[in-house]
C-alpha cells in the first residue's frame, strides 16, 4: 500500500497539475507589487522630409531642404499614492496564494484515498475472483457426486440439474467477477499510474486517528484544509473590498523624460535635448457611479464568503461524522462474519454428512455451500472496507497526506517556490528553467 500511495503523490497527473496551479498563484504576487515599483519605458522615432520653397516673391526661385527628423527618448513613471490599492492587492495575491496551497492539500488527500480505495478494490475482487474460481471447482465435484449417486439410483434427475444449474451460476458469477476485477485494475492505473501486480494485504490506519469522534471532528474544524482554504477566500474578498474602496481616493503619481531630438521640425542641424521632471495628482469626483457598484458589489461577495466558511464547517462535519460511522460498522462487522464463516463451514459438513445418510439432498449441500461462499466474500468485503474506511476518516479531517503516513518520497513543499518569485520582478524562466 505505501508504495501505491508514494507513486500516486510523486505521478499523479491530477496532483501535479494541482501543483502548478499554486505555482501560477504564486506569480500574483509579484504581479500586485509591480504597482509599487516604476514604469520605464523608451521611444524613438524617424522620418525622411524634403521640401520645396519659394525665397522671395520679387526674386523667383526655389530652395530646395531635405532633413531627417529623429528622435529618442526615455520615460519613467513611479506612483507615489494610489490609495492602498497596491496594497491590498498584494494583501489579497498573498491570501490566493495561501487559499491554492488548501486546495492543493486537499486535492493530495483526495488522491490518495482514491489510491487507497483503488489498492483494496483490487485487493477485494482480486480474492473474490479466487473463491468464485474455488466454488466452481467445488460445485463441479458436486455435480460428479449428483451423477455417481443418480447412476446407483440414489438419486433422481432432479438432483442432477440442480448440480449443473448451480455451476452454471458459479460459472457466470466468475465471469462477472472478472469483469469486476477488470474495472478495479484500470481504476488502479489510472489513479497509481502502474499495474496492479503482486499487491499485499493492506492494514487500517486505525492507529493516526483520536480515540473519539468529537477529537476526530474538532481536529478536522481546526486543520480541515476546505475550512483553511474558505477563510483564506475570506480574506482575499476582504483585500477586493478595500481595493475597490480605493478607487475613491486620489492618486499621485511623479514622471521624469528625457529625449533626443535631431533636425526639429524639418531644418537639417537643428538639433534639442528636452529634460523633464514633472508630477500630476488625480482626484474622483465622479464617474458613473460605477466604483460605487463595485464596491457594493465586493461587499456583497465577501458576505457570501463569510458565509460559505460556515457551509464548509458543517459539510466537515458530517463527512468525518459519516466516515467514522463506517469504520465502526466495518470494524464491527468483521468478527461477526468471521463467526459467519466459521458457522458456515460447519454447517456444510453436516450437511454433507447427513446426505451421506439419506438426510439431505444435493440441493441442501449447494445452498450450504452458497451460504458458505457467500459468508468468505462478505468477510473480504468487510477486511477491505474496515482498511478504506480509516482512510476515509483521515480524509475527511482533511489530515490523510504523505507526510502523516510517512511515505518514502520527497515531499512537495509548495513554500519554496513562493519564497523563489515572490519578489522576483524580471526574468521569463520558471525557477525549474522552464
Amino acid at each position: 500500500m505505501s508504495g501505491a500511495l508514494a507513486r500516486a503523490y510523486e505521478a499523479n497527473p491530477d496532483l501535479n497539475s494541482e501543483r502548478a496551479g499554486v505555482r501560477a498563484s504564486d506569480e500574483n504576487v509579484p504581479k500586485a507589487k509591480a504597482g509599487w515599483l516604476p514604469n520605464i519605458s523608451a521611444a524613438a522615432s524617424a522620418a525622411y522630409e524634403y521640401s520645396v520653397s519659394i525665397n522671395d516673391p520679387l526674386e523667383p526661385g526655389l530652395q530646395k531642404m531635405a532633413a531627417t527628423p529623429r528622435d529618442y527618448g526615455v520615460t519613467a513613471t513611479q506612483t507615489l499614492f494610489d490609495g492602498q490599492r497596491t496594497a491590498n492587492a498584494v494583501s489579497g495575491a498573498e491570501s490566493g496564494a495561501l487559499m491554492a496551497r488548501e486546495t492543493l492539500r486537499d486535492a493530495e488527500s483526495t488522491i490518495l484515498l482514491a489510491a487507497a480505495t483503488a489498492y483494496m478494490d483490487v485487493l477485494r475482487d482480486t480474492a473474490t475472483l479466487a473463491l468464485r474460481r474455488n466454488n466452481v471447482a467445488v460445485l463441479e465435484v458436486e455435480l460428479q457426486n449428483a451423477q455417481s449417486r443418480f447412476d446407483a439410483n440414489e438419486v433422481t434427475r432432479t438432483d442432477v440439474e440442480q448440480a449443473k444449474t448451480a455451476l452454471a451460476t458459479g460459472r457466470a458469477d466468475v465471469a462477472l467477477a472478472r469483469a469486476r476485477l477488470d474495472a478495479s485494475a484500470a481504476t488502479y492505473r489510472r489513479t497509481i499510474g502502474a499495474e496492479p501486480v503482486r499487491l499485499n494485504p493492506a492494514q487500517p490506519i486505525e492507529k493516526l486517528l483520536p480515540p473519539s469522534l468529537d477529537g476526530a471532528i474538532d481536529l478536522a474544524l481546526a486543520k480541515n484544509p476546505t475550512i483553511l482554504g474558505a477563510l483564506h477566500q475570506v480574506d482575499v474578498d476582504e483585500a477586493a473590498v478595500k481595493a475597490a474602496e480605493s478607487a475613491l481616493s486620489p492618486t499621485a503619481t511623479a514622471a521624469a523624460n528625457v529625449q533626443q531630438q535631431y533636425d526639429v521640425t524639418g531644418i537639417p542641424g537643428y538639433n534639442q535635448t528636452i529634460a523633464a521632471v514633472g508630477g500630476q495628482i488625480d482626484i474622483p469626483i465622479y464617474q458613473g457611479g460605477a466604483e460605487y457598484a463595485a464596491i457594493r458589489g465586493a461587499k456583497e461577495r465577501l458576505g457570501k464568503t463569510r458565509l460559505a466558511v460556515e457551509t464548509r464547517r458543517r459539510a466537515v462535519r458530517a463527512d468525518v461524522t459519516v466516515a467514522w460511522a463506517q469504520l465502526a460498522a466495518a470494524r464491527a462487522s468483521i468478527p461477526a462474519t468471521e463467526a459467519n464463516v466459521k458457522a458456515a463451514e460447519f454447517a456444510l459438513d453436516g450437511v454433507r454428512e447427513e446426505a451421506k445418510d439419506g438426510l439431505r439432498t444435493t440441493q441442501d449441500i449447494l445452498n450450504a455451500q452458497q451460504d458458505l461462499l457467500n459468508a468468505r466474500v462478505r468477510l473480504v468485503t468487510a477486511q477491505r472496507d474496515r482498511v478504506v474506511a480509516s482512510y476515509a476518516v483521515m480524509s475527511a479531517m482533511g489530515l490523510l497526506s504523505a507526510r502523516r503516513l510517512a511515505l518514502s518520497v520527497a515531499i512537495y513543499d509548495p513554500a519554496v517556490h513562493y519564497r523563489q518569485t515572490r519578489n522576483r520582478f524580471f526574468g521569463m524562466t520558471t525557477p525549474d528553467g522552464r
